[in-house]
């Protein structure tokens, strides 16, 4: 009988998990920053970023071997490296959130 009840709970989790993921990663990012946040974005966070995706690539260049044989190189990667490269190269400016601004399609009146 808990075989059965463990199951359903199981199922009912990864079911859970496979829905709320994909509502995660379907949100396009409708921000609106103001002139003040894409200055002070453009002049002290984006370098600031710049020099983090710079240090963790050197930092991650120095622990691949160790990495490589713990087995996790992928995660070691996408948390020094490509996290804060996606935070500094494909970010609108002034935004908060990572992810690009969804393109408005503008109709002209024939």
């Amino acid at each position: 009988m808990t075989g059965k009840i463990s199951h359903i709970v199981i199922t009912a989790v990864a079911v859970c998990l496979l829905a709320f993921s994909s509502v995660g990663h379907a949100q396009a990012i409708d921000e609106e920053p103001t002139a003040l946040a894409m200055t002070g974005d453009a002049l002290f966070v984006r370098p600031a970023l710049l020099a983090t995706t710079i240090i963790g690539s050197a930092v991650y260049l120095v622990s691949l071997p160790f990495s490589a044989l713990g087995g996790n190189a992928g995660e070691a990667g996408e948390v020094l490296v490509m996290g804060p490269a996606k935070a500094t190269f494909v970010r609108c400016l002034g935004c908060t959130r990572t992810g690009k601004k969804p393109e408005t399609v503008e109709q002209g009146s024939n």
